[in-house]
């Protein structure tokens, strides 16, 4: 009883990318094409609707473009220092 097999789910196995976006940066890009649509109606009913319309491209766009340049950086932020670290004993081990 003890040879049964199951099989373990572990995940994608790659990396999630969806239309050049990796990771976390396609909930940036759809935050920013979300953002983009409310600063639009906003804009549109409180000024005019060109300027609805202008936010709307600047905003959406923008906020593509950043998420694409933060994306070339790595999906990660690691900090690479080259430091020694002393780490004090909090507990005195029954001594």
């Amino acid at each position: 009883m003890a040879d049964k097999e199951f099989q373990m789910y572990k995940g994608l196995q790659r990396p999630l990318v969806f239309r050049g976006f990796k990771g976390k940066y396609i909930y940036f890009g759809f935050g920013s094409m979300v953002g983009g649509l409310l600063a639009c109606v906003i804009v549109s009913t409180t000024v005019n609707f060109l300027m609805g319309g202008f936010t709307l491209v600047l905003v959406v766009f923008g906020g593509l473009f950043v998420s694409a340049m933060l994306q070339k950086g790595g999906i990660y932020k690691k900090d690479k220092k080259e430091c020694i670290y002393i780490v004090k004993n909090l507990f005195d081990n029954g001594k």
